[in-house]
Protein backbone atom coordinates (compact mmCIF):
# COMPACT_ATOMS: atom_id res chain seq x y z
CA UNK A 1 0.00 0.00 0.00
CA UNK A 2 1.38 3.40 -0.98
CA UNK A 3 1.92 6.12 1.66
CA UNK A 4 -0.88 8.18 0.12
CA UNK A 5 -3.26 5.23 0.31
CA UNK A 6 -2.28 4.54 3.93
CA UNK A 7 -2.82 8.20 4.79
CA UNK A 8 -6.26 8.10 3.16
CA UNK A 9 -7.26 4.98 5.10
CA UNK A 10 -5.98 6.45 8.39
CA UNK A 11 -7.86 9.69 7.76
CA UNK A 12 -11.06 7.78 6.96
CA UNK A 13 -10.78 5.75 10.18
CA UNK A 14 -10.14 8.89 12.22
CA UNK A 15 -13.10 10.61 10.59
CA UNK A 16 -15.37 7.66 11.35
CA UNK A 17 -14.25 7.63 14.98
CA UNK A 18 -14.86 11.36 15.36
CA UNK A 19 -18.30 11.19 13.74
CA UNK A 20 -19.43 8.42 16.09
CA UNK A 21 -17.82 9.92 19.23
CA UNK A 22 -20.99 11.64 20.60
CA UNK A 23 -22.82 8.29 20.58
CA UNK A 24 -20.71 6.91 23.43
CA UNK A 25 -18.94 9.94 24.93
CA UNK A 26 -20.13 11.59 28.13
CA UNK A 27 -20.66 15.34 28.46
CA UNK A 28 -17.16 15.94 29.86
CA UNK A 29 -15.39 13.99 27.11
CA UNK A 30 -17.51 15.73 24.49
CA UNK A 31 -16.62 19.17 25.86
CA UNK A 32 -12.90 18.29 25.80
CA UNK A 33 -13.23 16.99 22.22
CA UNK A 34 -15.01 20.19 21.19
CA UNK A 35 -12.25 22.29 22.75
CA UNK A 36 -9.60 20.24 20.93
CA UNK A 37 -11.37 20.72 17.62
CA UNK A 38 -11.76 24.46 18.24
CA UNK A 39 -8.02 24.93 18.80
CA UNK A 40 -7.26 22.57 15.91
CA UNK A 41 -9.37 24.69 13.57
CA UNK A 42 -8.00 28.02 14.83
CA UNK A 43 -4.48 26.59 14.63
CA UNK A 44 -5.07 25.47 11.07
CA UNK A 45 -6.15 29.02 10.20
CA UNK A 46 -2.96 30.43 11.73
CA UNK A 47 -0.93 27.70 10.00
CA UNK A 48 -1.93 29.13 6.61
CA UNK A 49 -0.15 32.35 7.48
CA UNK A 50 2.90 31.08 9.34
CA UNK A 51 3.28 27.44 8.34
CA UNK A 52 2.56 27.99 4.64
CA UNK A 53 3.68 31.58 3.99
CA UNK A 54 6.16 32.11 6.83
CA UNK A 55 4.56 35.26 8.28
CA UNK A 56 4.67 35.20 12.09
CA UNK A 57 1.51 36.60 13.65
CA UNK A 58 1.08 36.81 17.41
CA UNK A 59 -2.19 38.72 17.23
CA UNK A 60 -4.70 36.25 15.83
CA UNK A 61 -6.89 36.86 18.87
CA UNK A 62 -7.83 40.04 16.99
CA UNK A 63 -9.72 38.03 14.36
CA UNK A 64 -11.28 35.70 16.92
CA UNK A 65 -12.57 38.71 18.86
CA UNK A 66 -13.79 40.69 15.87
CA UNK A 67 -15.59 37.69 14.43
CA UNK A 68 -17.16 36.84 17.79
CA UNK A 69 -18.35 40.36 18.57
CA UNK A 70 -19.66 41.01 15.05
CA UNK A 71 -21.96 37.99 15.00
CA UNK A 72 -22.89 38.17 18.70
CA UNK A 73 -23.72 41.89 18.51
CA UNK A 74 -26.09 41.42 15.59
CA UNK A 75 -27.78 38.49 17.33
CA UNK A 76 -28.03 40.22 20.71
CA UNK A 77 -29.46 43.53 19.46
CA UNK A 78 -31.34 42.61 16.29
CA UNK A 79 -31.93 38.86 16.46
CA UNK A 80 -29.91 38.29 13.27
CA UNK A 81 -28.71 34.67 13.23
CA UNK A 82 -25.02 33.79 13.26
CA UNK A 83 -25.03 32.41 9.71
CA UNK A 84 -26.08 35.87 8.50
CA UNK A 85 -23.82 37.67 10.97
CA UNK A 86 -20.86 35.58 9.87
CA UNK A 87 -20.64 37.65 6.68
CA UNK A 88 -20.06 40.80 8.70
CA UNK A 89 -17.52 38.90 10.79
CA UNK A 90 -15.68 37.78 7.65
CA UNK A 91 -15.71 41.29 6.18
CA UNK A 92 -14.36 42.92 9.35
CA UNK A 93 -11.64 40.33 9.90
CA UNK A 94 -10.46 40.31 6.29
CA UNK A 95 -10.44 44.13 6.26
CA UNK A 96 -8.40 44.20 9.49
CA UNK A 97 -6.00 41.59 8.14
CA UNK A 98 -5.51 43.44 4.87
CA UNK A 99 -4.85 46.72 6.68
CA UNK A 100 -2.21 45.07 8.85
CA UNK A 101 -0.76 43.29 5.83
CA UNK A 102 -0.63 46.46 3.75
CA UNK A 103 1.12 48.45 6.48
CA UNK A 104 3.62 45.64 7.08
CA UNK A 105 4.34 44.24 3.64
CA UNK A 106 4.30 47.53 1.74
CA UNK A 107 6.92 48.99 4.08
CA UNK A 108 9.02 45.85 4.42
CA UNK A 109 8.09 44.97 7.99
CA UNK A 110 8.68 41.27 8.60
CA UNK A 111 9.80 38.74 11.18
CA UNK A 112 9.63 39.79 14.80
CA UNK A 113 8.59 43.34 13.85
CA UNK A 114 5.55 42.02 11.99
CA UNK A 115 4.70 39.90 15.05
CA UNK A 116 4.89 43.00 17.25
CA UNK A 117 2.62 44.87 14.83
CA UNK A 118 -0.02 42.14 15.07
CA UNK A 119 0.18 42.21 18.88
CA UNK A 120 -0.23 45.99 18.85
CA UNK A 121 -3.38 45.84 16.71
CA UNK A 122 -4.92 43.19 18.98
CA UNK A 123 -4.13 45.27 22.09
CA UNK A 124 -5.46 48.50 20.57
CA UNK A 125 -8.67 46.69 19.64
CA UNK A 126 -9.00 45.27 23.15
CA UNK A 127 -8.69 48.74 24.65
CA UNK A 128 -11.19 50.13 22.13
CA UNK A 129 -13.79 47.42 22.83
CA UNK A 130 -13.53 48.17 26.55
CA UNK A 131 -15.20 51.49 25.73
CA UNK A 132 -17.93 50.25 23.38
CA UNK A 133 -20.96 50.00 25.67
CA UNK A 134 -23.17 48.80 22.79
CA UNK A 135 -21.15 45.58 22.95
CA UNK A 136 -21.10 45.39 26.73
CA UNK A 137 -17.82 47.18 27.38
CA UNK A 138 -15.56 45.68 30.06
CA UNK A 139 -18.59 44.09 31.75
CA UNK A 140 -19.00 41.69 28.86
CA UNK A 141 -21.66 40.77 26.31
CA UNK A 142 -23.93 37.88 27.25
CA UNK A 143 -25.95 35.98 24.65
CA UNK A 144 -29.29 34.66 25.86
CA UNK A 145 -29.39 30.87 25.83
CA UNK A 146 -32.55 29.46 24.30
CA UNK A 147 -32.65 25.70 23.89
CA UNK A 148 -36.22 25.24 22.73
CA UNK A 149 -35.08 22.46 20.45
CA UNK A 150 -32.13 20.10 20.61
CA UNK A 151 -30.71 21.33 17.30
CA UNK A 152 -31.33 24.90 16.17
CA UNK A 153 -28.61 25.30 13.54
CA UNK A 154 -29.90 28.60 12.06
CA UNK A 155 -29.39 30.28 15.46
CA UNK A 156 -26.52 28.02 16.54
CA UNK A 157 -28.43 26.99 19.65
CA UNK A 158 -28.64 23.43 20.85
CA UNK A 159 -26.96 20.56 22.62
CA UNK A 160 -23.21 20.04 23.09
CA UNK A 161 -23.38 17.35 20.38
CA UNK A 162 -24.60 19.93 17.87
CA UNK A 163 -21.67 22.26 18.63
CA UNK A 164 -19.31 19.31 18.39
CA UNK A 165 -20.52 18.45 14.90
CA UNK A 166 -20.36 22.10 13.81
CA UNK A 167 -16.71 22.46 14.81
CA UNK A 168 -15.95 19.00 13.38
CA UNK A 169 -17.42 20.16 10.06
CA UNK A 170 -15.31 23.33 10.18
CA UNK A 171 -12.20 21.23 10.74
CA UNK A 172 -13.03 18.95 7.82
CA UNK A 173 -13.60 21.96 5.56
CA UNK A 174 -10.36 23.61 6.76
CA UNK A 175 -8.38 20.42 6.17
CA UNK A 176 -9.76 20.08 2.62
CA UNK A 177 -9.16 23.77 1.87
CA UNK A 178 -5.58 23.70 3.17
CA UNK A 179 -4.80 20.49 1.27
CA UNK A 180 -6.04 22.16 -1.92
CA UNK A 181 -4.15 25.39 -1.19
CA UNK A 182 -0.86 23.54 -0.66
CA UNK A 183 -1.18 21.96 -4.11
CA UNK A 184 -2.25 25.16 -5.83
CA UNK A 185 -0.10 27.94 -7.27
CA UNK A 186 -0.66 29.94 -4.07
CA UNK A 187 0.72 27.08 -1.97
CA UNK A 188 3.89 26.76 -4.01
CA UNK A 189 4.43 30.53 -4.00
CA UNK A 190 3.84 30.69 -0.23
CA UNK A 191 6.40 27.96 0.38
CA UNK A 192 8.92 29.77 -1.81
CA UNK A 193 8.33 32.99 0.14
CA UNK A 194 8.61 31.13 3.44
CA UNK A 195 11.96 29.55 2.53
CA UNK A 196 13.60 32.60 0.91
CA UNK A 197 11.56 35.69 0.12
CA UNK A 198 14.40 37.47 -1.66
CA UNK A 199 14.96 34.49 -3.97
CA UNK A 200 11.22 34.23 -4.62
CA UNK A 201 11.08 37.90 -5.56
CA UNK A 202 14.09 37.48 -7.84
CA UNK A 203 12.22 34.67 -9.64
CA UNK A 204 9.38 37.06 -10.41
CA UNK A 205 6.92 36.13 -7.67
CA UNK A 206 4.81 39.08 -6.52
CA UNK A 207 5.51 38.49 -2.84
CA UNK A 208 3.30 41.38 -1.67
CA UNK A 209 0.27 40.01 -3.48
CA UNK A 210 0.67 36.44 -2.24
CA UNK A 211 1.40 37.45 1.34
CA UNK A 212 -1.74 39.60 1.29
CA UNK A 213 -3.68 36.56 0.09
CA UNK A 214 -2.27 34.48 2.95
CA UNK A 215 -3.31 36.99 5.61
CA UNK A 216 -6.73 37.37 3.97
CA UNK A 217 -7.40 33.62 3.95
CA UNK A 218 -6.05 33.18 7.48
CA UNK A 219 -8.10 36.04 8.95
CA UNK A 220 -11.29 34.85 7.21
CA UNK A 221 -10.87 31.33 8.58
CA UNK A 222 -10.20 32.68 12.07
CA UNK A 223 -13.35 34.80 11.89
CA UNK A 224 -15.40 31.58 11.75
CA UNK A 225 -13.62 30.38 14.89
CA UNK A 226 -14.68 33.62 16.59
CA UNK A 227 -18.34 33.17 15.62
CA UNK A 228 -18.28 29.61 16.97
CA UNK A 229 -16.61 30.81 20.18
CA UNK A 230 -19.29 33.44 20.81
CA UNK A 231 -22.24 31.08 20.46
CA UNK A 232 -20.59 28.16 22.23
CA UNK A 233 -19.59 30.08 25.36
CA UNK A 234 -22.41 32.71 25.18
CA UNK A 235 -20.30 35.45 26.76
CA UNK A 236 -17.58 37.77 25.54
CA UNK A 237 -15.12 39.93 27.47
CA UNK A 238 -12.56 42.12 25.65
CA UNK A 239 -9.93 41.39 28.30
CA UNK A 240 -10.19 37.66 27.58
CA UNK A 241 -10.89 37.27 23.89
CA UNK A 242 -8.39 39.87 22.60
CA UNK A 243 -5.66 39.02 25.09
CA UNK A 244 -2.32 37.79 23.78
CA UNK A 245 -2.78 34.55 25.74
CA UNK A 246 -5.59 33.70 23.32
CA UNK A 247 -3.18 34.09 20.42
CA UNK A 248 -0.60 31.92 22.19
CA UNK A 249 -3.18 29.17 22.68
CA UNK A 250 -3.94 29.28 18.96
CA UNK A 251 -0.35 29.05 17.76
CA UNK A 252 0.95 26.40 20.18
CA UNK A 253 -0.93 23.56 18.49
CA UNK A 254 0.65 24.03 15.05
CA UNK A 255 4.10 24.68 16.51
CA UNK A 256 4.09 21.55 18.65
CA UNK A 257 2.25 19.43 16.09
CA UNK A 258 4.25 20.56 13.07
CA UNK A 259 4.32 23.88 11.23
CA UNK A 260 3.29 23.77 7.60
CA UNK A 261 1.75 20.31 7.88
CA UNK A 262 -1.92 19.50 7.48
CA UNK A 263 -2.33 17.22 10.49
CA UNK A 264 0.13 18.97 12.81
CA UNK A 265 -2.35 21.57 14.16
CA UNK A 266 -4.88 18.83 14.95
CA UNK A 267 -2.38 16.58 16.73
CA UNK A 268 -0.80 19.49 18.58
CA UNK A 269 -4.18 20.76 19.80
CA UNK A 270 -5.12 17.26 20.98
CA UNK A 271 -1.86 16.69 22.87
CA UNK A 272 -1.85 20.11 24.54
CA UNK A 273 -5.53 20.13 25.50
CA UNK A 274 -5.57 16.59 26.89
CA UNK A 275 -2.36 17.01 28.89
CA UNK A 276 -3.24 20.51 30.15
CA UNK A 277 -6.72 19.40 31.17
CA UNK A 278 -5.25 16.34 32.82
CA UNK A 279 -2.85 18.47 34.86
CA UNK A 280 -5.70 20.77 35.91
CA UNK A 281 -7.81 17.81 37.04
CA UNK A 282 -4.85 16.24 38.86
CA UNK A 283 -4.13 19.46 40.75
CA UNK A 284 -7.79 19.75 41.73
CA UNK A 285 -7.83 16.12 42.90
CA UNK A 286 -4.70 16.68 45.00
CA UNK A 287 -6.16 19.89 46.40
CA UNK A 288 -3.22 21.94 45.13
CA UNK A 289 -3.80 25.36 43.62
CA UNK A 290 -0.92 26.73 41.57
CA UNK A 291 -1.69 29.99 39.72
CA UNK A 292 -0.56 29.88 36.10
CA UNK A 293 0.16 26.14 36.08
CA UNK A 294 -1.32 25.75 32.61
CA UNK A 295 0.90 28.49 31.19
CA UNK A 296 3.96 26.89 32.80
CA UNK A 297 2.97 23.57 31.24
CA UNK A 298 2.60 25.18 27.79
CA UNK A 299 6.06 26.67 28.15
CA UNK A 300 7.60 23.34 29.13
CA UNK A 301 5.92 21.56 26.21
CA UNK A 302 7.20 24.19 23.80
CA UNK A 303 10.71 23.95 25.25
CA UNK A 304 10.81 20.16 24.94
CA UNK A 305 9.50 20.17 21.37
CA UNK A 306 11.88 22.93 20.23
CA UNK A 307 14.85 21.03 21.66
CA UNK A 308 14.00 17.46 20.61
CA UNK A 309 11.48 17.87 17.75
CA UNK A 310 12.10 21.30 16.14
CA UNK A 311 9.85 20.40 13.21
CA UNK A 312 7.02 19.26 15.48
CA UNK A 313 5.90 15.81 16.60
CA UNK A 314 3.72 14.94 13.60
CA UNK A 315 6.49 14.71 10.93
CA UNK A 316 8.38 12.14 13.03
CA UNK A 317 5.21 10.11 13.66
CA UNK A 318 4.27 10.29 9.99
CA UNK A 319 7.66 8.93 8.95
CA UNK A 320 7.41 6.03 11.39
CA UNK A 321 3.92 5.17 10.16
CA UNK A 322 4.96 5.56 6.52
CA UNK A 323 2.31 8.21 5.83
Amino acid sequence: MTPARRAGVALALLGAALVTLPAFAGSYLLSVATLILFFAYAGQAWNVMMGFAGQLSLGHSLYVGLGAYAAAGLYFHYGIGPWAGVWLALALCVAAGLVIGFLAFRFGISGVYFALLTIAFAEFTRIGFDHIQWLGGPGGLFIKVEQRVAWDLPNLRGTPAMFYYVILGLNAAALALCAWLLRSRAGYYWQAIREDEEAARALGIDTFRWKMLAIGVSSAMTALAGVFFAFYYNNLFPEQIFHISRSIEIILGPIIGGLGTLFGPILGAAVLTILADGITELMAWLGIEVPGIKQVFYGLCLLVVVIFRPHGIWPAIARRLGL
